[in-house]
């Protein structure tokens, strides 16, 4: 039994009150109709219509039913409507971190266009990726990867206004004894890095090296965190291009926060990674294609 169809049949009949208006309005049979609904109450296990008097009339059981079978048949409709989109549109919405490179970002979009594809480009931080690519607003996302299954990965350090040096230890930032902590720039996490693995590791790398509680700030926005390290007032956790996009010495954490790693999904579109990799900061993959097939496998 086709389910929606016979819904359909349902809810037309109790629009019309009526089997051969519903009939007619449906296009079909009446006797088709007919046999739709007796199938229909079959397999519900009760009568949907009083048929004993003159004009039939939707019994109790009916009547409870009839919302439930209307959201149904809108959602198949939805769905439908969605299908036929997907079908007759090529676009694809990707999803990348707020702070790629814009010029990089061009390049994504014409080797899209290179295989027949046009891409709409969304910047979004790493949970608002995860969460748009599950409720499909997000055809294509760049998305956090644990090591084993990562294709790119990107360093992380600090970003400063003022040169830092060749690495950073976190112990060199602690408080100057006759400084106030409150004049102590604090340690600035973007929203793309706003994630428990992250953070965790980097405070506790604070902890250790003996820098106040609370040193490390998690930012509203990437744009913020910049303006703050721009004017001096705080170190950055960044990728090095970032910093040096913006003009801001850079240098790598000899312990504290785990690298980026990024995979591509859904599986398929291999050959976006390498310029994926540019834009993120990443170094370019060994081999695109291997690596889209790596991930098809482990999927």
């Amino acid at each position: 039994m086709d389910l929606i169809l016979h819904l359909e049949t349902f809810a037309a009949v109790a629009d019309e009150n009526s089997f051969s208006r519903a009939a007619d309005e449906l296009g079909i049979a009446q006797p088709l109709l007919s046999r739709r609904i007796r199938t229909l109450e079959e397999s519900l296990g009760g009568e949907l219509f009083d048929r004993s008097r003159r004009q039939i009339e939707i019994t109790a059981f009916g009547t409870l039913l009839l919302p439930h079978a209307r959201d149904l048949v809108r959602r198949a409709e939805q769905l439908r409507a969605v299908a036929q989109s997907a079908l007759a549109s090529t676009v694809r919405v990707l999803g990348v971190p707020p702070d790629c490179d814009p010029a990089a970002l061009a390049h994504v979009i014409r080797a899209a266009a290179e295989h027949g594809l046009v891409v709409s480009i969304r910047e979004l931080a790493a949970q608002a990726r995860d969460a748009a690519l599950a409720d499909g607003t997000l055809t294509l996302a760049l998305v956090r990867a644990a090591p084993d299954t990562a294709a790119l990965e990107v360093p992380l350090g600090l970003a400063s206004a003022e040169p830092l040096g060749r690495s950073v230890h976190l112990e060199n930032l602690r408080p100057r004894r006759r400084a106030a902590r409150v004049d102590e720039p604090p340690l600035l996490v973007m929203p793309e890095d706003d994630l428990p693995q992250v953070v965790a590791a980097l405070r506790r790398a604070a902890a250790r090296a003996g820098l106040p509680e609370g040193r490390v700030l998690v930012s509203s926005s990437t744009a913020t965190a910049l303006a703050e390290t721009i004017a001096g007032t705080g170190f950055l956790l960044c990728p090095e291009q970032l910093a040096r996009r913006h003009q801001l010495a850079w240098a790598p954490l000899t312990a504290g926060a785990p690298p980026r790693r990024y995979q591509l999904e859904p599986d398929g579109f291999g050959w976006l990674l390498g310029p994926l990799a540019a834009a993120v900061g990443a170094p370019p993959p060994r081999d695109a294609e291997d690596l889209s097939t790596r991930l098809a496998v482990r999927g």
